[in-house]
Formats: structure tokens, C-alpha cells, sequence
């Protein structure tokens, strides 16, 4: 099932810091505020959207983006 989005209604965003600053943390809660999940994950609980790798969850880092 294709979606279909209106260009206006698309946001691209760039998040760039140094390690353990926050910025799975900080996208976490992007999606939540925005609607786009329902529950703001956490990176020590192995939850969050952004770490959807086995390795990033174990370890409670991000690997990839």
C-alpha cells in the first residue's frame, strides 16, 4: 500500500552533535510531539525508533542514520 504525502507537508531535518549528546533522544521526541509515534523510546530500554538494529539495541547506541 502506497502513501501519498503533499509536498507542504514534508519536513527534512539534519541532527549533528558530538556522542551521547542527544540526538536520539532529541528525534525520539520530535516524532512523538509531531504524531508520527506513540511512545517517546528510550535508547537504554532498547526502544527507540531511531536504533532499529539488534547491535544499537543491545548496546544502547545509534550505529546507523
Amino acid at each position: 500500500m502506497s502513501r501519498e504525502f503533499q509536498i507542504n507537508h514534508i519536513r527534512n531535518i539534519g541532527i549533528m552533535a558530538h556522542i551521547d549528546a542527544g540526538k536520539t533522544t532529541t528525534t525520539e521526541r520530535i516524532l512523538f510531539y509531531t504524531g508520527k509515534v506513540h511512545r517517546m523510546g528510550e535508547t537504554h530500554e532498547g526502544s527507540a525508533v531511531m536504533d532499529w538494529m539488534v547491535q544499537e539495541q543491545e548496546r544502547g547506541i545509534t550505529i546507523t542514520s
